[in-house]
């Protein structure tokens, strides 16, 4: 087990628009990448995920691919991509890259021929369907980004399936052809050298071939996106997909020391299905949901969602992360009207240390990012604009790294970036916390260092003990060597009275005497050994 690198490792999210802009364009791109990667490598990380950086018309930034083995002009060549990888493998770096598979942009030259008549030879290669008699829809199926998931086309006569843009056409899966060529493309980035690959809306890939409606989800109050108010049982997560995971297994296990990593989105099944995904060993390597993406933030939710998945997947290998390029940044969402957002920060990657699994961080949460405010004449994702303000898009984790407090627009670039850089997320620059024994910054060094040291928090057996809320306790043991962990997931502070007398290793935000120790708000303590607990009364 220890053989395979990513059981253990940490994989750090790079989104180039956002990370180093070189060419004084406001957009971030490859060569910038490939300068800062030395600071990447000095957190303690272990692989870099990159976000799309292939040709794409950019209306859902890169997840419209219209040329899979292509790289977009604004981040760069191809060539420019062989230096990135050869500097990261030098630096002791994996490099993963984004996959968009479940659908290409419509200026894909497949899509292009595939619709423009009934008899080509790609006719089949997207997914297409009669009208109904009266000239609506097939089916009931919803788009992920408001309206229908079928778009009408004049040069066919017929609807094509797009679960999210209807400029994103989803690909028929079902066609063999289909697999084989997008097997082929994934062949292209593995030659490269490559070292694993980050499967986008993995559950997505094959459709109900009779197209069948969905059902009611069984909501008690109407959700603020339809999408919502469907259980998904027809539209993705078809039982067909496992087919289609075991090619892609198949391919990357011909190369050595390769993974693929599924992104699992899918209401109330995320954890049956990350666990059906990466069980039995052919088929995905780990997969990640959304669980922990949420504004969920309780003892109970984090023990009973990897409990979950530890019991239905004994042989599965989970990935975990709080924070990515979709949501609100949890330094934002899990702290309390005029908290303290660095404490939540330092919190939570100690909590993440803790998990089994893979685990996956997203730049900028190491700075303790927050969200920013983005207005709505400064939106960029307008693929969910008929939501604002409601949901406000997801422009507000996506803004520029802050490298230097002192450099225009925080050394991102020299122009104005694509996304505002505004003061609060200024204030969290690199430069400002490199020197700061108590920034978030060294806080992640410290953590993922002591994560490195500590063989059970990387193998271990995991238990959960049984405490009351606000109190997550976790104990990690691997060759009769223990860790015991405890997080106070609220504002007000916790005593717990131990088993035995306690001797705190690693990071901390807690005071331990003797067998009682007091977590302050959003406190945390790693203790030796595997310790029993109970919050002190009074």
């Amino acid at each position: 087990m220890a053989q395979e690198w990513w059981r253990d490792a940490v994989i750090y999210q790079i989104y180039p628009r956002s990370f180093q802009d070189t060419n004084g364009d406001g957009i971030g791109d490859l060569k910038g990448i490939t300068d800062r990667l030395e600071y990447v490598a000095s957190l303690g990380v272990d692989a870099i995920w990159l976000s799309p950086f292939f040709t794409s018309p950019d209306l859902d930034m890169g997840y419209d691919v219209s040329d899979y083995t292509g790289v977009n002009p604004l981040f760069g060549t191809l060539d420019d991509f062989d230096r990135l990888i050869e500097r990261a493998h030098a630096l002791g770096l994996r490099v993963i890259i984004d996959q968009v598979l479940s659908h290409s942009s419509n200026e894909h030259p497949w899509f292009v021929e595939s619709r423009s008549n009934r008899t080509n030879p790609k006719a089949d290669w997207y997914v297409w369907a009669d009208p109904k008699p009266d000239g609506t829809a097939p089916n009931n199926w919803l788009s992920v980004f408001g309206g229908s998931a079928w778009q009408f086309d004049t040069r066919r006569k017929q609807y094509y399936l797009h679960n999210f843009l209807t400029e994103q056409p989803d690909l028929n899966f079902h066609n063999p052809e289909v697999v084989d060529a997008l097997l082929e493309t994934m062949r292209f980035w593995l030659d490269r050298g490559v070292d694993g690959f980050r499967l986008d809306t993995v559950n997505f890939y094959v459709h109900d071939k009779e197209l069948r409606d969905n059902p009611p989800s069984g909501w008690e109050h109407f959700p603020n996106n339809p999408y919502e108010a469907q259980d998904q049982i027809f539209s993705k997560s078809r039982p067909e997909n496992i087919d289609v995971l075991r090619r892609m297994r198949a391919l990357t296990d011909a190369y050595e020391d390769r993974m693929m990593v599924g992104e699992v989105g899918e209401m109330g099944r995320q954890i049956d299905i990350m666990a059906e995904y990466t069980s039995g060993g052919d088929k995905l390597h780990m997969a990640y949901s959304f669980e922990f993406l949420s504004h969920l933030h309780s003892a109970e939710h984090f023990r009973s969602r990897i409990a979950k998945f530890l019991d239905k997947a004994p042989d599965g290998w989970p990935c975990w992360s709080f924070s990515n390029h979709d949501v609100q940044r949890h330094a934002t969402r899990w702290t309390p009207e005029g908290g303290d957002s660095d404490v939540v920060a330092k919190q939570s990657i100690a909590m993440l240390a803790s998990f089994p699994g893979t685990l996956n961080i997203y730049q900028g949460e190491e700075l303790g990012q927050t969200e920013t405010d983005i207005e709505f004449q400064e939106l960029m994702d307008t693929a969910n604009i008929d939501f604002w303000p409601e949901y406000k898009g997801r422009d507000g984790c996506r803004t520029p790294m802050v490298w230097d407090s002192s450099e225009p627009y925080a050394g991102f670039s020299d122009a104005k970036p694509w996304l505002p850089i505004k003061a609060p997320q200024a204030a969290r620059a690199r430069s400002l916390q490199e020197n700061n024994g108590e920034s978030v910054l060294n806080a992640y060094r410290e953590t993922l260092q002591f994560r490195k040291e500590q063989p059970a928090l990387r193998f271990g057996a995991t238990q959960f003990l049984d405490l009351p809320e606000p109190v997550l306790g976790i104990q990690r043991a691997l060759d009769g060597q223990g860790v015991t962990a405890f997080f106070n997931l609220s504002d007000a502070s916790v005593a717990l009275s131990l088993s035995s007398v306690a001797k705190a290793i690693g990071p901390r935000l807690a005071t331990v005497e003797g067998e009682v120790v007091t977590l302050p708000a959003f406190g945390f303590v790693y203790l030796e050994g595997l310790l029993e607990a109970a919050i002190s009364e009074g």
